[in-house]
C-alpha cells in the first residue's frame, strides 16, 4: 500500500514545532499531534499501512510517538519496533499502551496478534536496570531504554473499578511488587494494560540508511 498525505509532511517535518505522531488513533484526534492510520477518516492525516514500517519518514525526524491499543494488531512488530527507533529523535520518547496477557477480554478481540507483560519491552533494551528478571536482548540492532513503566487496572463494574483502582496504586509502588503481581498474582486479580515509555539508545549503534528527500515523501495526494 503507497502511503497517501493529507498534510504537507515535508513542510511540518521542516518546521520548528515538535514532531508528534500518533498511530492507528481511531476516531479521536489530540491537537498539534500527526495521525496515521490505514482506514480514511476525516481527522487522518497520512493513511498509510503500518505493517509496512515508516519509509516515508527520515531518519531522527520524529520527537514523540504515542500508540494506544495499537501494538497488539501488529503482525510485523520486529519491523514496526525498528522503525519507530529509526525515526525518533534521539532525544525522542515513545508512549505505549497495551494489554497484558492476563486481561480476560484480550481473547475475545480477534484482530489481536499478541499480548505483553512487564519484560516484553525489555527484550529491547542492553540497559536493564528496573527489573531483578533479565531478558535477552539479542533479537535486533535497535535498542531501547524503558524510562517508566506501569500497570493499569480497570473494569466496568463500579465496586469493581475502585477495588482495582487501590491494587493499581499498591502494584506500581515498586518494580520488586510489580515483579511479584506478574508472577504469582495476575490470574487472580487480572490486569488490564500496561503503559511504557520509551526512549531510543542510538549511541555507537549503526548509522541508519539515509533516505532521501525525494523517496521520503513519496506517495499519493489525495
Amino acid at each position: 500500500m503507497e502511503p497517501i498525505f493529507k498534510i504537507d509532511l515535508k513542510e511540518t517535518l521542516n518546521s520548528s514545532s515538535k514532531v508528534v505522531l500518533e498511530l492507528g488513533s481511531g476516531r479521536k484526534k489530540k491537537p498539534g499531534r500527526i495521525l496515521i492510520d490505514i482506514i480514511d477518516m476525516p481527522h487522518i492525516d497520512i493513511i498509510a499501512d503500518l505493517e509496512q514500517g515508516l519509509s516515508f519518514l527520515p531518519d531522527n525526524c520524529i520527537d514523540e510517538i504515542h500508540s494506544k491499543s495499537l501494538l497488539e494488531h501488529i503482525d510485523h512488530f520486529d519491523l514496526l519496533m525498528k522503525e519507530i527507533w529509526r525515526v525518533l529523535k534521539p532525544s525522542g520518547k515513545k508512549y505505549l499502551y497495551v494489554p497484558h496477557f492476563s486481561n480476560p477480554y484480550y481473547f475475545s478481540d480477534y484482530t489481536h496478534r499478541r499480548f505483553f507483560g512487564l519484560y516484553s519491552f525489555e527484550y529491547f533494551s542492553g540497559q536493564q536496570r528496573r527489573f531483578k528478571r533479565k531478558v535477552p536482548s539479542f533479537y535486533n540492532n535497535c535498542e531501547f531504554i524503558t524510562e517508566d513503566i506501569s500497570l493499569v487496572f480497570r473494569s466496568p463494574w463500579k465496586t469493581r473499578k475502585l477495588f482495582k483502582q487501590l491494587i493499581q496504586k499498591i502494584i506500581n509502588l515498586h518494580p520488586w511488587i510489580m515483579e511479584f503481581y506478574e508472577e504469582n498474582l495476575c490470574y487472580i486479580v487480572p490486569c488490564s494494560a500496561l503503559k511504557a515509555t520509551l526512549k531510543p539508545i542510538k549511541a555507537n549503534k549503526p548509522t541508519p540508511s539515509q533516505i532521501s528527500n525525494d523517496s521520503s515523501f513519496e506517495g499519493k495526494q489525495p
